[in-house]
């Protein structure tokens, strides 16, 4: 008997949720998505989210990730995503919505990092891996032997005056018109910032860039290991539908 949850990936343009089978990672059926709400409110996506378990038919626990720092259930930021969330109870917020079920909620790089951790391009990896989301932003996770840091915010760290995502975002890329050789080289710096302070065994490149890692993955000068993400535009929604199974609660 396939053993299956199901996660919801809340993102600044659209919702995306699936039964995920837990121990290989696919999606079981097709993937709904819904476009996020506009005002992203927490009332609003909460409404959103339900109406997908809705269509699903889905009536278990429910993974779901939020764009945002999330503690004890609490979002304590917004990227992309309304205000409002700051301050919110996401997990109570959810969990009524869903008719009292059982949730968890997670950074979306975190569930992400968990996601290709167990399943996706980091699952025969021991010791530390990080992986970095490269899109209007550097979003980051980072797992010892596939336990999650959660929270962690390196897309923020300086390097060398900057912080990274001001550096080496696939955004900057486009804003500045840079060869992806040129790009690499901006992520080089920042990779190495990364490992000189963490020094993990694997990075795990994420983001729609990913996708094109032929062309800049082997321009890379620093020394740590680089491997693009396997699970890519799922990742969310599986990780989600893990840490639920797993018990992972920010």
């Amino acid at each position: 008997m396939t053993k299956t949850g199901f996660g919801v990936d809340v993102g600044g343009s659209g919702v995306k949720g699936g039964v995920v089978d837990l121990e290989t990672g696919q999606l079981v059926g097709d993937r709904i998505k819904l476009l996020t709400p506009q005002p992203s409110t927490p009332e609003a996506v909460a409404e959103t989210v339900a109406e997908i378990i809705r269509q699903a038919e889905w009536d278990g626990p429910v993974g779901i990730t939020l764009p945002s720092v999330v503690t004890g259930g609490v979002a304590r930021s917004a990227a992309n995503i309304d205000k409002k969330w700051i301050g919110t109870d996401a997990r109570a917020l959810f969990s009524d919505a869903l008719g009292g079920r059982l949730v968890t909620v997670l950074n979306d790089a975190d569930a992400a990092g968990i996601a290709e951790d167990a399943l996706g391009a980091g699952k025969d990896a021991k010791g530390v891996v990080i992986l970095l989301t490269f899109g209007t932003g550097i979003g980051s996770a980072i797992l010892h032997d596939g336990v999650l840091l959660p929270n962690t915010e390196f897309g923020h760290m300086e390097v060398d005056g900057k912080e990274a995502e001001h550096r080496a975002a696939s955004s900057v890329k486009e804003k500045k018109d840079l060869s992806y050789k040129e790009w690499a080289g901006e992520v080089s710096r920042v990779l190495t910032r990364f490992e000189n302070l963490l020094w993990p065994d694997l990075f795990i490149a994420g983001g729609g860039i990913s996708r094109k890692n032929e062309k800049w993955i082997p321009h890379l000068t620093n020394r740590t290991p680089v491997v693009p993400a396997a699970l890519l535009n799922t990742a969310g929604i599986v990780g989600a539908a893990l840490a639920m199974e797993t018990g992972i609660a920010p």
